[in-house]
């Protein structure tokens, strides 16, 4: 499964980038159609990443608080 170049740092910080960008989004009262759709296309971005088996002793809270609080809205 693991390629020359593969880096599951940058995996994580990738994800937790999407984790930031749907927290910051939902802080407004109120969502465009575009910014749903960008919530609703990260939050389906973070379900596919936590389901990687890679992962070793990166902390997967902040992705998965973001999946619940995304798919609330």
């Amino acid at each position: 499964m693991f390629t020359p170049n593969f880096d599951p740092a940058q995996q994580y910080s990738a994800a937790l980038d999407s984790a930031n960008l749907i927290n910051d989004l939902l802080t407004k009262s109120s969502l465009t159609e575009d910014e749903q759709d960008c919530v609703d296309r990260n939050v389906e971005h973070l379900k596919i990443m936590i389901a990687k088996d890679f992962w070793t002793t990166e902390n997967l809270t902040p992705l998965t608080a973001a999946i619940t609080a995304g798919e609330k809205k």
